[in-house]
């Protein structure tokens, strides 16, 4: 739930928050205190303090515990300060761009297994990924597809992983981020199989290897810290960025977490 939503269970939330000590009106509606309320139980909570009541938010005003896989606001800060920008611009990035929780339910990070890669990386290797291809057409094909989402994505992979593992695991996208795990060196791990662990522990393990992605790449570090927003998302996303509104997107997010952050100080 975010701003401007109404309804049951934004009634729900508001109860919440007022039985947890914020004065916050009962109506209904995601205004300005509530957003404000649950962005200041988030810093209480050290979670990702963006006003979002999303899953990791709800469960704690359940009751539930907070899972050590989960980003807390200090990660967020470290990595605005290791590529010299606000914090508010990797909230927005963390809004826009993540895939929400990083992880599935059975404690497995995010993926989503792309056979085009996994049929290039094989053809770069040397393989018959010809004969590859029509014997496993969901796992290795020169076209995109082939997804099945959620823990499904697993079994794709370690079906790959039986034709060749290094590949298969260079050919998903790993995390909160999405980083490809063919970008392992690139992002500063030993080898693929470093990084798949690496992104198992945690969510921060996840950004970090998205501050590595953007410091190595001079021109979309450069466009973050001057906050372009349609040039971040066309690096960060390709050429089709504008058919999903990635840059306008990124852009609101920034301006009401940068607002969120000088009605703080």
């Amino acid at each position: 739930m975010r701003k401007n939503d109404t309804g049951a269970e934004v009634r729900r939330l508001q109860d919440q928050l007022a039985a947890a000590g914020f004065e916050v009106e009962t109506d209904g509606w995601y205004g300005p205190k509530t957003e404000q309320s649950v962005r200041e139980y988030q810093q209480r909570k050290g979670l990702v303090a963006d006003g979002i009541a999303g899953q990791k938010t709800l469960d704690l005003l359940s009751g539930n515990l907070a899972s050590p896989k989960h980003l807390t606001h200090a990660d967020i800060e470290r990595a605005a300060q290791a590529l010299e920008v606000s914090p508010a611009a990797i909230l927005a990035i963390n809004e826009v761009e993540s895939l929400g929780s990083g992880f599935l339910a059975n404690g497995r990070p995010v993926i989503l297994f792309e056979r085009h890669v996994m049929y290039q990386r094989l053809k770069d290797a040397g393989k018959d990924v010809d004969t590859l291809s029509r014997q496993y057409t969901e796992l290795v094909n020169p076209k995109r597809g082939g997804y099945r989402g959620g823990a499904q994505e697993w079994y794709r992979l370690e079906l790959a992983r039986q034709i060749d593992s290094d590949a298969a695991n260079e050919s998903a996208s790993w995390g909160k981020f999405q980083i490809m795990g063919y970008h392992w060196q690139t992002c500063g791990y030993g080898s693929v199989q470093a990084f798949v662990d690496a992104m198992g522990e945690s969510e921060a393990q996840h950004l970090a290897a998205f501050v590595a992605f953007v410091a190595a790449d001079p021109a979309l570090h450069k466009a973050l810290k001057a906050r372009k927003w349609a040039e971040v998302a066309k690096l960060y996303n390709g050429p089709a960025y504008k058919e999903n509104l990635y840059d306008t997107k990124l852009a609101r997010a920034y301006e009401r977490h940068a607002g969120a952050e000088e009605v703080a100080t």
